[in-house]
């Protein structure tokens, strides 16, 4: 499979340069720096928070008012230009709601991922097989033709590369025991599928542990906590956070508090589960005793 999932995101990228935008204006306020470039308050909070395409003059109509010159000028430039690019996910972007495509650009350039899934595994440890049931389970739901079935479970498998990439994604998971005992197709099915994770789990930057049904736990549903690379002087970005609806959209979650608090929730999960050694025992348990 080609390995396409080392490319940059420009989703993340767009983040990355509003932080340095951000950096850059310091102390002023937004609306000096508004009458001086002769736009509107809000286009310059839209810019600065990454929320809509930078175009390259309007990212040099910046620099120029804050006199920032090479090479720093040309660092920023360059970053302009990879945020304006194409992620390899929008090839696809016929079969892939807007949210998953988000999605998908702040995986493809995490440092760190921290997952809680009470529901179903998640789409980073998918067997192909196990992925394509989950696309059919939908149809009960919303009507998918097949060939954006097909497409889906490709673009699963090819996210599934930033795990072995260099360096590759560090990723912690915790599996609430009834993701192991639900059935997704058939029983061989279930049994590969588990038996895949205990591969997988076996690599270096994966931690993958198991919440005991036998234990108590927060209410809480499954989510995904996103961790970034510091951006030079204008620090890190923040951890993103986002959670899953019943209807399959994705709601994000940037405040520092909220995601902070989600890392508290990941922690208690983590304090109440197997070790990965105690997990891989359990997994494997199940596997034979339910599956085989």
């Amino acid at each position: 499979m080609e390995d396409v999932a080392t490319s940059r995101s420009p989703a993340l990228q767009r983040r990355r340069l509003a932080a340095e935008l951000r950096r850059l204006r310091g102390n002023r306020p937004g609306r000096e720096v508004a009458e001086g470039l002769g736009w509107s308050t809000s286009k310059v909070s839209r810019y600065e928070l990454g929320r809509s395409p930078l175009p390259l003059d309007e990212v040099e109509k910046m620099l120029d008012y804050y006199d920032v010159t090479d090479p720093e000028r040309g660092q920023l430039l360059s970053l302009a230009r990879e945020a304006a690019e194409r992620g390899w996910w929008e090839d696809y972007a016929d079969a892939l709601p807007g949210e998953y495509q988000a999605f998908i650009g702040l995986e493809a350039e995490a440092a760190s991922a921290a997952i809680w899934a009470v529901e179903i595994i998640p789409g980073l440890l998918q067997t192909e097989d196990y992925a394509r049931q989950v696309h059919l389970g939908y149809q009960a739901v919303v009507p998918i033709p097949p060939g954006i079935i097909d497409t889906r479970v490709r673009v699963r498998m090819i996210r599934q590369q930033v795990l072995t990439r260099d360096p590759p994604l560090e990723l912690s998971v915790v599996l609430d025991e009834s993701v192991l005992l639900r059935p997704i197709g058939k029983p061989r099915l279930m049994y590969a599928q588990l038996r895949q994770l205990m591969q997988t789990a076996d690599l270096p930057n994966i931690e993958l542990r198991v919440l005991p049904l036998s234990k108590e736990r927060l209410v809480a549903n499954s989510f995904t906590i996103f961790g970034f690379n510091p951006i030079g002087e204008a620090g890190r970005l923040h951890d993103v956070v986002s959670t899953e609806s019943t209807v399959g959209s994705n709601l994000y979650v940037e405040g520092e508090t909220d995601t902070y608090f989600h890392r508290l929730v990941f922690q208690s999960l983590v304090d109440a589960s197997c070790s990965p050694s105690e997990s891989q025992v359990l997994i494997q348990q199940t596997a034979e005793r339910v599956w085989a």
